[in-house]
């Protein structure tokens, strides 16, 4: 059983600023569930382009789906990721930590389904081949230290790439992810 029953916020763990931006699309977690996986994602609005706030707007419902034809089959989708880190490697926090973000969807790791029941979903301002940013390495590295330190059931083997979880319909964070660097990092 999970025995944290209190919001777990990042600022309050990590010295490295931490923007909170609540997102409706998150639930309680299942009694049994210990948090025990951290999956990588990446994400670009629109798809390929970065900067901007559609990422933030999509994880707190406020995305004008009308705004862009590439944004159509966003209409209605309800999703969040605990946090993002951009470009710059600026993180925001979406979920508490505690608390099941929608970000893992159709998912199984270790013989285990539902994936967001167990796991922590951090996303990358990217693309599957654009190389990733050494701020955004740094970041990652630090907020998944910060994670590993509240989560020890988190390892280095516990940390994957939504394509490793949802392998037959997810590719994130793609072959641009310098998995050895990272790891190399949380040393």
């Amino acid at each position: 059983m999970n025995p944290i029953t209190t919001d777990v916020w990042l600022d309050s763990l990590c010295r490295a600023p931490i923007r909170k931006v609540p997102s409706p699309n998150f639930n309680l977690r299942p009694n049994h569930a210990e948090v025990s996986l951290l999956v990588i994602h990446n994400i670009s609005l629109p798809a390929g382009e970065f900067g901007g706030k559609f990422v933030e707007q999509l994880f707190t419902n406020c995305l004008d789906c009308d705004a862009r034809a590439d944004f159509k089959d966003l209409q209605g989708m309800a999703v969040s990721s605990h946090l993002f880190i951009d470009r710059e490697g600026s993180v925001t926090q979406f979920v508490p930590l505690n608390l099941r973000a929608w970000h893992a969807g159709v998912s199984a790791f270790d013989g285990c389904s539902q994936c967001n029941d167990f796991s922590i979903g951090i996303e990358l301002e990217g693309t599957d081949v654009c190389p990733y940013t050494e701020n955004q390495y740094q970041s990652l590295a630090t907020v998944s230290s910060a994670i590993m330190a509240v989560y020890p059931l988190i390892d280095v083997g516990r940390i994957v790439g939504h394509c490793d979880i949802a392998p037959e319909r997810k590719t994130d964070p793609g072959e641009a992810f310098d998995w050895d660097y990272y790891r190399r990092l949380l040393k």
